[in-house]
């Protein structure tokens, strides 16, 4: 892509009204845009990151038998009243015009949707087990929408759900989510920690976090440093300086972000939208559900939060806009060398505009694409590679240069 054809532009300074380190970063770097508190649009640059992530994501989501499907933003009041959760205080209650009364709510979660769905499908214990999923826009009224994307009011979440027989089969493929949960995280360049947190009305036991270590972190978590078991400080009887009670190492007390949650919900949710199967003696049973959240847009910010330094963003290669940012400079052109490095398939980001070496320099840095090459009048008919992160800068021929995507 050509860097003139972006209708974004880097800022110099953070907007006023952003106070995380993600949304000022995120909004400079032309990556997203803030419309309302809480409420962000992703431009150019931060769509794609989205989509490697989403593409992340649906790799491991595809790899353990998840559909991918996708189901309507507007709930009608029916089927959260089935499940009693209607009158809950972060939903967004949506009614028309002439309407006297709300009668649907912009989904906040698809639980009893999707249940209802199953519903119609599903007879006997030959129809399951079977494993649902979407990415799809979420609505919540957040009073605290103070954290860029690490909290909002509209965010994009993946959210799957999974339709078992029995407990000890829901337990068998809640494992399989662990895995791929952990596999996301660690593609996209973060160590997240499979953390015991509190249950709920609506689960059959504790459920588990995904929690990365931040400063920025709204949660506290008791993490052994020597095995990594962790307990939200919510529901835990651990003490800073204690023994862990997994290894007997040593516990911490940590601050962190929650990129992902798994839920055993059990059958509470078949029952309250009559969801059940005939097993193989002909007795009529519940559905064992359980349900399984992955913040994408929190991904990003918490990448955004983690992967910086003073001059800007440095994402990892798996989910970075581009892979190249290539750069012109004086009256030597790299266009040849965009059009080689496309015909390979290598995502790049070309500034052919007619600016000052400064500024596309400092743009460089701000957007933070893993790789930069300068093609310019020092060069003498050779780049200039720089990695981002590492710092590391070196020449080369444009041949050697081609050569590291042999």
């Amino acid at each position: 892509m050509r860097q003139s054809k972006l209708f974004t532009k880097s800022e110099r300074t953070a907007p006023k009204d952003e106070v995380s380190l993600n949304a000022q970063l995120l909004a400079r770097a032309g990556f997203i845009r803030k419309m309302s508190a809480g409420v962000y649009a992703y431009l150019p640059l931060g769509w794609r990151v989205i989509e490697k992530i989403n593409a992340i994501v649906r790799e491991e989501m595809n790899a353990i038998g998840g559909s991918e499907m996708f189901m309507p933003a507007l709930v009608e009041k029916k089927y959260l009243d089935a499940t009693k959760r209607w009158d809950v205080e972060i939903g967004f209650e949506v009614k028309g015009k002439k309407e006297k009364a709300a009668n649907f709510t912009l989904g906040w979660t698809h639980e009893e949707m999707l249940t209802a769905i199953a519903s119609h499908f599903v007879q006997s214990y030959k129809d399951l087990p079977f494993a649902a999923y979407q990415i799809q826009t979420k609505f919540r009224n957040e009073a605290r929408a103070q954290a860029g994307l690490l909290r909002g009011r509209e965010f994009l979440m993946k959210d799957l759900y999974s339709f078992h027989t029995s407990e000890d089969d829901l337990w068998q493929y809640y494992e399989k989510v662990k895995q791929a949960y952990t596999n996301v995280f660690t593609r996209c360049g973060l160590q997240a920690f499979y953390t015991v947190a509190g249950g709920g009305d609506f689960t059959m036991a504790h459920t588990h976090e995904f929690q990365v270590l931040a400063d920025v972190g709204e949660d506290t978590i008791f993490l052994c440093g020597a095995c990594g078991y962790a307990e939200n400080a919510e529901i835990s009887k651990l003490e800073e300086g204690g023994e862990c009670p997994n290894c007997k190492g040593i516990v911490e007390k940590k601050r962190a972000i929650e990129v992902g949650n798994i839920f055993p919900l059990g059958t509470k949710y078949a029952e309250g939208l009559n969801l059940s199967f005939v097993d193989a003696e002909g007795k009529r049973k519940s559905v064992v559900m359980g349900s399984y959240g992955i913040g994408i847009s929190r991904l990003m910010g918490t990448v955004a939060e983690l992967y910086n330094d003073d001059k800007g963003l440095m994402w990892p290669e798996a989910i970075a806009p581009f892979r190249v940012h290539l750069l012109e400079f004086g009256k030597v052109s790299a266009a040849s060398l965009y059009q080689n490095l496309q015909s390979r398939g290598i995502e790049i980001l070309y500034d052919e505009r007619n600016a000052a070496a400064g500024e596309k320099l400092a743009d460089a840095d701000l957007i933070g694409i893993p790789m930069r090459v300068v093609v310019s009048e020092k060069t003498k008919g050779g780049v200039e590679v720089r990695q981002r992160k590492e710092g590391r800068e070196s020449q080369m021929s444009e041949k050697e240069f081609m050569n590291l995507f042999a």
